[in-house]
């Protein structure tokens, strides 16, 4: 089965400056690592939540607004998309991503599959 891994984060550029480059370097290291494991099929970081633009249609109008759905504290930062056995192998994998455990968290959900 194919289950999305979205990752929410609440660590900033700002946050992550303040880490030595060492620590810097460890934490991209175990995002490639994660984003290597046998069955993740796809997965991409995202740009910061202010480069985004929310489309809604109401009343037959198209309204754009600059930013994203809902300002929140933690922000979708990117996603994986894997191919596991089952709920427990997916979430084993979503555990080693490091925004985890550092004030983030990651949703698991299953993909409809047709």
């Amino acid at each position: 089965m194919k289950y999305l891994l979205q990752i929410y984060s609440d660590t900033g550029p700002a946050d992550l400056a303040r880490l030595s480059t060492d620590e810097q370097d460890a934490i991209v290291g175990e995002y490639l690592a994660v984003s290597r494991s046998p069955g993740v099929v796809d997965g991409a970081q995202l740009q910061p939540p202010e480069t985004a633009t929310t489309v809604r249609v109401q009343g037959g109008e198209t309204l754009l607004t600059d930013g994203p759905f809902m300002d929140a504290k933690e922000h979708l930062g990117g996603f994986l998309v894997v191919q596991a056995d089952d709920l427990d192998a997916a979430l084993d994998l979503a555990a080693r991503i490091p925004a985890a455990r550092m004030g983030g968290a990651v949703e698991v959900r299953p993909l409809v599959e047709r």
